[in-house]
């Protein structure tokens, strides 16, 4: 059995430090708290929420569930959730499954899901058929772009209207071989065919054709593959005058691409990313990206799992929500 010392060896803090972070109470840094919970993932320590339940009525843990924590937008998440999850009286445990089927079938198991008083999952591999026998116990807000059935909560950004605001811009500012980094050659639900969607309806609403050439797959959304991605494509065709992608980091890995190639950002070619973390106002140029209401998500998040919660335990019922946070163009130095 993993004990509260083995969390706190682990993370480099004191026991009484693991146990203000598992019991939601306050006085511990982001940072720390960061690491305590990490630490808690990793050596699959658990509160004995039985035990505390009888003391005050509620667990007072929420789940949250994510492909990882590798990229900058699920770490930026699980920040800010994690501090808005403190101002419920929550305290967020984070279960990683790292994209595999396997893994987001067992974080949606019941047996794992009782033990919290609610949870937030962002489910990347799982289509709606593998969720049409869940029988959840306990309130659930799905994130993400996954598609799920309409009998539960999902909060959801504009990925096709994002998308297509940045490619607007791109052909509005005298770009005309606009390639899309991270993009789908299927249309599916998906955020790579989302993303690619709106980039499509830009073309459309100027009249101009999307050359396939341009959109361009990647096995993931990292920085090394932006930097691939970019490299490949300018020995094949160095007409292509803007990148829009569909990720902020892939839009670093671009902007290092093109800064190899001794092309100008944004004279020769223009940049947009797509997520607008704090490190957009650092790369050289500053990026230009997609704001995708990333507090606003966090604030419906939470809103929808409390209400939810409210309402189970006063026996009510309230129908399902299903809300999309709007996006806007954040513009910087990598475009005209």
């Amino acid at each position: 059995m993993v004990r509260m010392v083995d969390v706190a060896r682990q993370a480099g803090v004191s026991p009484m430090t693991v146990s203000n972070v598992v019991n939601g109470r306050p006085g511990v840094s982001p940072g720390t708290r960061a690491r305590v919970l990490a630490a808690v993932a990793e050596l699959g320590y658990e509160v004995n929420a039985t035990a505390r339940s009888l003391r005050t009525g509620r667990t007072g843990a929420v789940g949250l569930v994510l492909p990882d924590l590798e990229g900058p937008y699920h770490a930026h998440l699980f920040n800010r959730l994690a501090a808005g999850a403190e101002s419920h009286g929550w305290h967020l445990l984070l279960q990683r499954t790292g994209g595999s089927r396997e893994g987001e079938l067992a974080a949606i198991s019941p047996a794992h899901l009782r033990r919290f008083e609610g949870a937030i999952v962002n489910l990347v591999r799982l289509r709606p058929a593998d969720l049409t026998r869940l029988r959840l116990e306990i309130p659930v807000v799905f994130i993400g772009e996954s598609p799920v059935p309409r009998r539960f909560d999902h909060v959801m950004m504009d990925n096709v209207g994002g998308s297509r605001a940045a490619t607007s811009r791109l052909l509005g500012t005298g770009s005309r071989r606009v390639a899309i980094v991270g993009g789908g050659h299927e249309d599916t639900d998906d955020m790579a065919s989302l993303r690619t969607r709106g980039y499509r309806e830009a073309h459309d609403d100027v009249g101009l054709a999307v050359d396939p050439g341009l959109v361009i797959e990647v096995p993931s959304y990292s920085s090394d593959q932006g930097h691939r991605a970019v490299l490949a494509l300018h020995e094949r065709d160095p007409s292509f005058d803007a990148v829009f992608c569909v990720t902020d980091a892939l839009a670093m890995g671009a902007l290092r691409a093109l800064a190899d190639l001794g092309l100008r950002v944004p004279g020769d070619v223009q940049v947009i990313g797509f997520d607008n973390g704090p490190e957009a106002e650092f790369t050289v140029p500053r990026l230009s990206s997609v704001e995708p209401g990333n507090e606003a998500i966090t604030d419906q998040i939470l809103a929808v799992l409390q209400q939810r919660i409210r309402a189970d335990g006063a026996g009510g019922s309230r129908p399902p929500a299903t809300n999309t946070a709007g996006a806007r163009l954040v513009l910087r130095e990598s475009t005209r």
